[in-house]
């Protein structure tokens, strides 16, 4: 079969397509053929080596992909043979997605509902329990002000759409009109460009005042400058990334004097509770399959265009969810 290897760490050029033998389950999992895998921020880090440790000490050559799409062709020794047909989202234990197949836990298949797209559902699946997570962490109510940063990306584009369900003034910010004519068409009331001067004046003009709510994946400059725009007393901002690469300076003095909250948010406290991760997944892919939450796939790539795919959403030229397809 066909797969996308990484034999050295490196710029995206470093990921190549290459026939691998196929995957046999083993006991507890099944084999999937992929229909699509998510391209994951993380994944482009991981594969330039600044963060190798995300690996869990699996050694190069690799096939990186986590979130996967498709049919179940096999299913490993003492495995129920009625999944065999059956059309699901599957997470791998970290590597192997990029590729025609992969071998996947039993127990972290998710059933799609009827009336959804498969490429639909797997844009949907990690980064829309993501977005949930960050809502409930957060403690969102119906009148909150509330600013997304990165508005135009995977999960971004599933938070505005939440969070405008769920009662909140929304500010989405981005960068460029193509970007914040996707956030506005997506239901926030203001989108702000924050690669202007003068940005967070906007934000404050759109919303009267301050927020009370921030939504920080890019840390830096930029999540400093949104840090400014919280509600003395009750702002919070919750902090899951920093894609810009540094992370938000903030002194404990400032957050007391000012009464604010900072928490940070892992993707990975999710899907260590399984039973809770499927509770978010599948909200989410309910709302979708009743036409109320609507899927954002800005790109799509073949296997053999992984590395494209790679530079593409680490320049952040990326709309919504990159996806490969065998």
């Amino acid at each position: 079969m066909r797969a996308v290897v990484l034999r050295e760490f490196g710029p995206p050029a470093r990921l190549t397509i290459e026939e691998v033998p196929e995957p046999r389950p083993g006991e507890g999992q099944v084999t999937v053929r992929v229909a699509a895998a998510g391209v994951q921020f993380l994944e482009t880090q991981v594969r330039s080596g600044a963060m190798r440790g995300a690996l869990g000490g699996a050694g190069l050559p690799v096939v990186l992909g986590k979130e996967i799409v498709g049919e179940v062709t096999e299913v490993g020794p003492g495995g129920d043979p009625a999944l065999v047909g059956t059309q699901v989202l599957a997470g791998t234990l970290g590597t192997g997605g990029y590729a025609e197949m992969a071998a996947v836990p039993a127990d972290s298949l998710i059933p799609i509902p009827a009336g959804l797209g498969l490429h639909d559902a797997v844009a949907l699946y990690r980064y829309g329990a993501t977005a949930q997570g960050l809502i409930r962490a957060a403690r969102v109510t119906p009148g909150d002000r509330v600013l997304v940063q990165a508005a135009a990306g995977a999960v971004g584009t599933v938070l505005v759409q939440l969070l405008t369900r769920a009662g909140a003034t929304v500010v989405g910010a981005a960068r460029g009109e193509r970007k914040l004519d996707l956030v506005a068409g997506l239901g926030a009331g203001h989108v702000v460009d924050y690669s202007l001067p003068g940005w967070t004046d906007r934000v404050r003009e759109a919303v009267g005042g301050s927020v009370e709510v921030v939504f920080d994946h890019i840390g830096g400059t930029l999540g400093r400058e949104a840090f400014g725009l919280l509600t003395p007393g009750s702002g919070r901002q919750v902090v899951f990334g920093f894609s810009s690469g540094a992370p938000l300076e903030v002194a404990p003095m400032e957050l007391m004097g000012r009464g604010l909250t900072i928490s940070g948010f892992s993707a990975g406290l999710i899907w260590s509770r399984p039973a809770f991760a499927r509770e978010l997944v599948t909200e989410v892919l309910d709302l979708a399959a009743a036409g109320r939450l609507t899927a954002v796939i800005g790109q799509r790539f073949p296997l053999e265009k992984a590395a494209d795919a790679h530079a593409a959403v680490e320049a952040r030229d990326t709309l919504g969810k990159t996806l490969l397809i065998p």
